[in-house]
Parts: C-alpha cells; structure tokens; sequence
C-alpha cells in the first residue's frame, strides 16, 4: 500500500519559555542528547516510517536551524526525498508572518501544487518521541476520517495544559475543549486503557500531531479562511462541521519540550539504564549531521549514568548523570552532576589555550557544575561553582539565567575564576 503523504514540520514560535536558549536559536534548533538538535526527532520519524518529503516551516531565529538542515539532510537523486525549508514570508497578497499553526500551513499550501499528495502529516517540531507514522497513517485511512488527531492520556494536574478531546468508543472524537479549567474537568473524561487508567490518566490530550485528508484540510482552510491556530480553531470547527474527525490513542513515550524544567529532565532522562526514549535502537534510529569529529578521549574520569558525545577531552574528577556535548573540554578536578553540557562548534588552538590570560572554552579545572546547562562555547575558569537549586529565584544577567531553580549559562558566557553561581554549598 503506498501511501502519498507529505509532512510538514512547525518550527514554532518565539520559544520564550526555553529561553536563554532560545535566544539566539528556534527552538528545534536546540541541542538534545549531546549531539542532536530537537528538529532530528520529528525528521527521523518521519524517514523511519518511510515519510520522505518534509517541509519545515521556519521563521524565528531559523538561521542554525536552516544551516542544520543544509548540511544534515541530503537524498540521492533517485528517492525523490527531500526536506526543504519554507521561511515565513512577504508577498502582494499577505505582507505578515507566519500568525499561528494553522496559518503557517495555510500559507505554504501554494507550495505544494507540484506534488502528488492525498494527506498531509502535521508535526511540531519539538517535541520528544518515537512514533512509527505510516501505522499512523493507516489508522487514519482505515478511520475514513477527514482529520486524525494523535492523542495521548493524561493525568487531570496536566490536563490544564493541553487541548482534551471527548472520544468515544469508536474512536471518534465528539467534542473538544482547549485548556479546559480545572473546576470543568470531570466532564472531560475518555475511556483509556487500564493501565493509563491506574494512573489517573483520563483524559485525552492533542499531541499536536494531526494527519488531513487532503480535501478536507482545502475545506477547512476555505471555510475558515481567518482561522490562525489547529487547536482553537480548525479542530473545533471540524467536530462541529460534520467532518469525521478520529483520534489515534499513542502509547508511547512523549515529551513537549516547552520549558526550561520539561528540556532539563527530559534530556538528564536520557542518562538512565533503560530510558523511555531509545537513542539505542536499530530501527528507530536517530539522524543528524555527521560531523566526522575524533572519539572523545578520558583522562581518569569517574562517569556514572552519563552520556558523552563525540570529539570531547575529559579531564573531570567525576561525572554524573549529565549529558556532555560535542567537543566539550572539562578540566582536571571538575565535577559534574545533573547537567547539560553543550560542548563546542569548534576546538581552540593549542596556542589559545596556552595564552595565560585566555579562559579556554569549556570548563576549567577543579569546578562544580551541578543542576545547570551549559550553553555552547562557553568559557568557564578555575575554581568555579555552578550550582542551581529549587530555592533559587528567578534571575537574569548578562552571562546566566536562573529559571526553574536552574542555572542556564548564556552561548559563549564568560566566567572568570573562582566565581561561584547559584547555592554555592557543596555537599563533602
């Protein structure tokens, strides 16, 4: 059965919440597990279901992301695959951006006349899962429905948070609310299998991942031509217009990376014996640019539960349950302990590194990073402490971010020697 479907991928929006991270990046630029960026996710679920035209809809401080994609995602001249960047952008008829999901799509429409089509995937393009898509797919042809939305239980402290659907026990969804209040909750209930059921999951919440007939969404986008958002508007007006709109129940590992806590455990999670997102899978492999980088290279270094990419010099006492990035360098002594490592886009010259009143990139000797992210191309002295705890306050300056309890150092920050960030005590 071939199944003539194009993707198209959200590269969201202004990312305020991931910000300091954000600030300088989309976020599905962001890095993830050490050597990959968020927009890898939805790309290599797509080409390991055999999805192979992608169009990535960009707009936000997009340019690492497009060089990313440039330099990452190349097919042969026969597979007729691509991924293809579609910028927001101005023309006679419309001189705004990109306003909302579904004016994003709508706009790109045009883009797809010279391709044979009969469904249009839509993804987000950071958000942390493994989903095979062509199942998907066939879920939602043998539904016969206009528009599948890929829904997933939820517990009713969650709920608030996402867009729930009402289904019913064929499988099609009847009714829809956007960020229900807590006090309307209970009428909001789905039946979901018992194992969800056990753990108070009863609700069924949009993932943000919708698959259309290609009529229907033509129609719906004609219908309502100022709609803006999927879920405040289109999904509505689809249960209620009389279109067949199904929900495909994913009982999978999920993760909306939305904040700067949800990023922080769910890549630390990455560190367990048996996470729940496979980096270690021979079919539901993850892509990204072959960088050609050396093996990392240890000097002694005690590691317990971390994951460390390549191209790294690890000098560190310890480190533990962190994820250390591309190129880092961590220096004699230094310890490391829930963090998030970025590492380097490039490696200094000996000569720099000799230069007594340079702080080399990376992390200096006899430190303490702990509860923080570190930022790409970061310069971190001797002696420093880094050290966020749920009792920190939020705080911005020019070289850190507290959020969360968090300490997030800011791309290329300079710390000097023997400075000390965040709860500076150290456990013996």
């Amino acid at each position: 059965m071939v199944i003539k479907m194009v993707s198209m991928i959200l590269g969201g929006g202004v990312g305020s919440r991931l910000y300091p991270l954000t600030d300088e990046r989309s976020k599905p630029a962001v890095p993830i597990g050490g050597k990959y960026r968020l927009i890898d996710i939805p790309i290599s679920n797509c080409l390991n279901s055999g999805v192979k035209r992608m169009f990535v809809l960009t707009q936000f401080n997009s340019a690492s992301l497009n060089q990313h994609i440039k330099n990452t995602y190349h097919f042969d001249i026969f597979s007729h695959g691509f991924v293809d960047i579609l910028a927001a952008e101005q023309n006679r008829n419309n001189d705004n951006w990109y306003e909302g999901t579904a004016d994003a799509v709508r706009k790109c429409m045009k883009h797809l006349h010279n391709h044979d089509y009969e469904y249009i995937l839509i993804l987000s393009g950071d958000q942390l899962y493994q989903m095979d898509l062509e199942a998907f797919a066939k879920y939602h042809i043998h539904s016969k429905a206009d528009l599948t939305v890929a829904t997933i239980p939820v517990t009713d402290k969650d709920a608030s948070g996402f867009g729930i659907m009402k289904v019913n026990k064929g499988g099609y969804i009847e009714n829809f609310v956007e960020k229900p209040a807590k006090e309307v909750l209970s009428n909001w209930t789905s039946a979901v299998p018992e194992s969800y059921a056990k753990q108070d999951k009863h609700y069924l919440a949009s993932m943000g991942i919708y698959i259309f007939s290609k009529k229907a969404i033509k129609k719906l986008f004609a219908d309502k031509p100022d709609a803006t958002d999927f879920g405040k508007e289109i999904i509505p007006e689809a249960i209620t217009g009389g279109y067949t709109v199904a929900s495909y129940p994913y009982e999978g590992y999920w993760e909306d990376i939305g904040t700067i806590s949800s990023y922080f455990d769910a890549t630390l999670a990455l560190t367990d014996n048996i996470p729940d997102f496979n980096l270690f899978d021979n079919q539901n492999i993850v892509y990204t640019r072959p960088r050609m980088l050396a093996p990392s290279k240890i000097f002694g270094t005690r590691f317990k539960k971390a994951v460390v990419a390549e191209g790294c010099i690890v000098h560190a006492a310890e480190v533990e349950r962190s994820v250390i990035g591309i190129r880092s360098r961590i220096g004699e002594g230094s310890v490391v302990k829930n963090a998030i490592v970025f590492g380097n886009d490039s490696y200094e010259s000996l000569q720099d590194l000799e230069e007594e009143e340079n702080i080399p990139m990376g992390i200096g000797k006899n430190c303490h990073i702990e509860n923080a992210i570190i930022d790409k191309d970061c310069k971190i002295g001797d002696n420093v402490i880094i050290k966020g705890d749920p009792s920190l306050e939020r705080l911005e300056t020019d070289q850190y971010v507290i959020v969360d309890g968090i300490i997030v150092m800011k791309k290329s920050a300079t710390i000097p020697s023997g400075s000390k960030i965040g709860a500076v005590e150290i456990a013996s």
